[in-house]
């Protein structure tokens, strides 16, 4: 019974002093967070870029194709959004020009063009890659 008691209590011991992993998965948010009619007739994209993780990408551009209400794509864009810095959360501004931002319907990732860590050579970024969106456009892969 003592020794069943000792291997117990080296047991709680050595368990509790382990460092506790965190199961979080380490993701690129990238957020379509609002929309501003331009002077000019065309819409301001507002994204936040949340870089979860521990690389900074020196290099991150996207082809979106944007589609109007009729689902219909309206125009191919090319943003490039570096830098990113790792664990930082990031603004950028991008224009869609000649179209309403009411006529944006669904902005679609067509293409990571790249995605390039700091030092480091092309990684494919689509399986940490999260899309979201708080305006009345989806934006997705």
């Amino acid at each position: 019974m003592k020794i069943f008691k000792t291997i117990t209590v080296c047991l709680t011991i050595c368990l509790s002093s382990m460092p506790i992993f965190a199961t979080e998965k380490q993701n690129l948010i990238v957020e379509l967070n609002k929309f501003e009619k331009t002077e000019n007739g065309g819409c301001q994209a507002f994204f936040l870029f949340r870089n979860q993780t521990n690389l900074t990408f020196e290099g991150f551009e996207m082809s979106l194709a944007v589609l109007d209400t009729d689902g219909v794509i309206d125009r191919l864009l090319t943003i490039d959004a570096s830098p990113l810095p790792a664990q930082r959360t990031t603004l950028k501004l991008f224009e869609i020009p000649e179209i309403e931002c009411t006529q944006v319907s669904e902005i679609l990732l067509h293409e990571l063009s790249s995605c390039k860590p700091q030092n480091d050579s092309e990684m494919d970024c689509y399986p940490i890659l999260e899309l979201r969106s708080r305006t009345s456009a989806e934006l997705v892969k």
